[in-house]
């Protein structure tokens, strides 16, 4: 199969599942098991063409984010907003420095981890859609501080092999009383500086291989095919969550971390 077929098909599974808590980074690499593909650029690929998902968020939200951009210096509401989210992202950035090696070396080689750790999140999700304490805080630009520092220091948790980045801060901040939409729309707008800071490391470290051979028309392809199905992907996701909350996501990890599995089982 051309390696072009495989950049689409790790797109459409980036778009698929940055967002919506089943761990995108457990469906490239089950599927990368799946596939064939132990070519380390393909590490790189996975987490360079969750860029392209991220500006999906930018689209969706241009006319919200830029507001806030352009009004920071004169609006109080536009600073604590920004702050919210620099203040959930440092955690991240202080231990993905650190542990960047690590966590793209063993968590990768893994698939066995990934399934397991998806099917313990689906459990989790499960139990925090149904018990979660009733919501306090109903819109995702104005959270406090506090608050956005505890679901940052949630977000940590998706470092670990099959948790969820977007699952991990959600589960945070309907603990912390966020409303469930808002909780998804917090995640989307952390994604932003979190996933931008991940494509920068991986792309200063390895330049060399990207810009080998045809790996840059590969990068090209799966960013595009990423921005594409995730803006259709967080809309879809939105209107879920509104009326049935989390629950579907927590059936949909058990049953991709059992079916997984039981794949690896029988392989």
């Amino acid at each position: 199969m051309p390696d072009w077929i495989y950049a689409v098909i790790l797109g459409v599974i980036e778009g698929l599942t940055e967002f919506i808590p089943v761990s995108s980074t457990g469906m490239m690499l089950l599927a990368k098991h799946g596939m064939g593909l132990t070519d380390p650029f393909w590490n790189t690929f996975a987490v360079m063409i969750q860029l392209g998902a991220i500006l999906a968020v930018v689209a969706l939200y241009f006319r919200k984010l830029w507001g806030a951009v352009i009004t920071l210096p004169s609006d109080p509401a536009s600073r604590r907003f920004a702050l919210s989210v620099l203040v959930a992202f440092i955690p991240s950035v202080v231990l993905g420095l650190l542990l960047h090696d690590f966590i793209k070396g063993a968590l990768f080689d893994s698939p066995v981890a990934q399934c397991v750790s998806l099917i313990i999140g689906g459990i989790v999700l499960l139990l925090i859609d149904r018990m979660a304490p009733p919501p306090v805080h109903t819109e995702a630009d104005r959270l406090p501080l506090k608050t956005s520092l505890i679901i940052g220091l949630f977000q940590v948790i998706s470092m670990m092999p099959g948790v969820s980045r977007s699952g991990a801060t959600i589960v945070g901040a309907m603990l912390m009383k966020v409303e469930k939409r808002a909780a998804a729309e917090f995640t989307f707008f952390l994604a932003i500086p979190t996933m931008t800071g991940a494509f920068v490391l991986d792309a200063i470290e390895s330049r060399d291989q990207i810009m080998a051979g045809g790996n840059l028309g590969l990068l090209a392809i799966g960013f595009v095919t990423a921005f594409l199905v995730a803006i259709v992907v967080i809309k879809a996701m939105l209107a879920i969550v509104t009326r049935r909350g989390f629950a579907p996501f927590g059936w949909l990890r058990i049953a991709i971390g059992g079916a997984g599995l039981a794949l690896l089982t029988l392989g």
